[in-house]
């Protein structure tokens, strides 16, 4: 759902030479509303919002929920306020990536491969490659709009311009259920009649910013050298993508496959609490959700990072990189507690008795949690990862009754230890991957009895 502002004068016929305008930025209108509507047609006509609890946020509002001012994530309550005859109904996320996945691979997947999917409702397709067969961009789009209308009942935008960046505004100004070609030559044109925030990637900050030299509009910024931006800004980087964004330049393609850069796991509370080991129980279930999600994708990551959000909705990470790529709750859990303790040692109420850094069953923080996540990045295929094996790692079980004929490196018979320690996550037979084993175990039986259904003491 895009809240980008939109100049009515933009939606018009800006000309029909299709020349070198091979990128398409397709998005779903108020995707999640209206499949809903969809599958309960009784709703058409009505304010939907998909979000449900006065401690959840609004994911999705159909238009005419809009026109009371909601919006996506905007607080549920303040939904309600806003909008007290609306329809609220939970989030359904399983069917709303099943329909994706239907749309981008059986619909869009018929033109080309060059799919950048960017989101479960909205994607970059190059279709130069397809041409050949369809001649003009505008018959693609048109096609694709006509699909999804018939195969899903619900209605899509599309803008088609030269580069990435004028194609995704031109698919917000054309919103809803329209379409807008931009030629190559009137693109900045196109650009530059637009407010600031309509750049993607100038939020309320930097258009403040901006607003403080006296530039009000992509018409402003467009009179300003690359030097001058870069002194508003303080990067000489995002100057130079809003020197060529304020001409309607972009030389970024269309990727058909970006890897994911992390896997992570959050959950709101009910209410907003103090209490560490309350947050702390909140962060096991993050990271076994996101050990079962890296297992299944076949992954494994380094860097785990933990996310808390406070009553006035600010919020505070902390990362930390292992020393060996992980997939089990085992390793995840102890490294988000440590970096929970680091965060709340800068929380913690004065009267508490844990010390500073430590989040304790006694602990009482100074500020309200609202939310509590943990995320894991650097990530890597988990099959052909190596891994460089510790050395509790090497030691034998005390099952074993041979705890003490553990044999260093360097050492008679020692070799199938020196030679295991560097070997894939697959083939290594350690303590973590004993650990891995029975969480993969309790994979298979929260798959056929629930989520909620076993778990491991971590």
């Amino acid at each position: 759902m895009s809240t980008a502002p939109r100049n009515a004068a933009a939606k018009r016929d800006w000309g029909h030479d299709e020349r070198g305008c091979t990128v398409l930025h397709i998005d779903m209108d108020a995707f999640y509303a209206s499949l809903e509507i969809a599958r309960h047609p009784e709703l058409r006509g009505r304010p939907v919002i998909i979000g449900t609890g006065n401690r959840a946020v609004v994911s999705a509002a159909s238009y005419e929920a809009r026109r009371y001012g909601v919006n996506s994530a905007m607080a549920a309550a303040t939904a309600h306020r806003l909008c007290p005859d609306g329809v609220f109904l939970p989030v359904d996320g399983a069917y709303y990536r099943q329909v994706s996945r239907e749309i981008f691979h059986g619909i869009l997947g018929q033109v080309t491969d060059r799919i950048e999917q960017v989101s479960v409702d909205e994607c970059y397709m190059d279709v130069a490659g397809a041409l050949r067969q369809w001649e003009r961009p505008t018959a693609i789009a048109r096609w694709v709009r006509a699909e999804v209308a018939r195969r899903f009942n619900i209605t899509c935008s599309v803008g088609i311009a030269g580069n990435k960046l004028v194609a995704k505004m031109a698919s917000t100004n054309a919103k809803p259920d329209g379409m807008l070609l931009i030629p190559l030559d009137r693109h900045a044109e196109f650009v530059q009649m637009m407010p600031l925030r309509g750049i993607p990637g100038i939020g309320p900050a930097l258009e403040k910013r901006l607003n403080g030299w006296g530039v009000m509009s992509v018409a402003d910024l467009a009179k300003l050298t690359e030097e001058q931006i870069g002194q508003i800004t303080g990067s000489a980087s995002s100057a130079h993508g809003l020197f060529l964004a304020a001409r309607g330049q972009d030389s970024r393609p269309v990727v058909p496959f970006t890897p994911e850069k992390s896997i992570g796991a959050e959950r709101t509370f009910d209410e907003d609490t103090r209490d560490a080991a309350t947050v702390t129980s909140l962060l096991r279930w993050c990271a076994s959700r996101v050990a079962s999600s890296l297992r299944r994708r076949g992954l494994v990551g380094r860097t785990v990072t933990v996310k808390l959000r406070f009553a006035d909705l600010s919020y505070r990470t902390r990362s930390h990189t292992l020393a060996a790529p992980v997939d089990s709750a085992a390793a995840i859990f102890p490294a988000a507690v440590e970096l929970f303790g680091a965060m709340t040692g800068m929380m913690d109420d004065p009267s508490a008795e844990s010390g500073a850094g430590e989040a304790t069953s006694s602990s009482r923080l100074r500020r309200a949690v609202r939310l509590a996540g943990v995320s894991v990045s650097g990530l890597s295929d988990a099959a052909t990862t190596a891994v460089q094996l510790s050395f509790d790692d090497m030691m034998p079980d005390d099952s074993s009754g041979n705890a003490g004929t553990a044999k260093l490196p360097g050492a008679p018979g020692a070799s199938e230890a020196t030679h295991g320690a560097h070997r894939t996550l697959h083939h290594a037979e350690s303590k973590t991957d004993r650990l891995r084993d029975a969480e993969a175990a309790l994979d298979t039986i929260r798959r056929k009895f629930g989520n909620g259904s076993a778990q491991l003491g971590v």
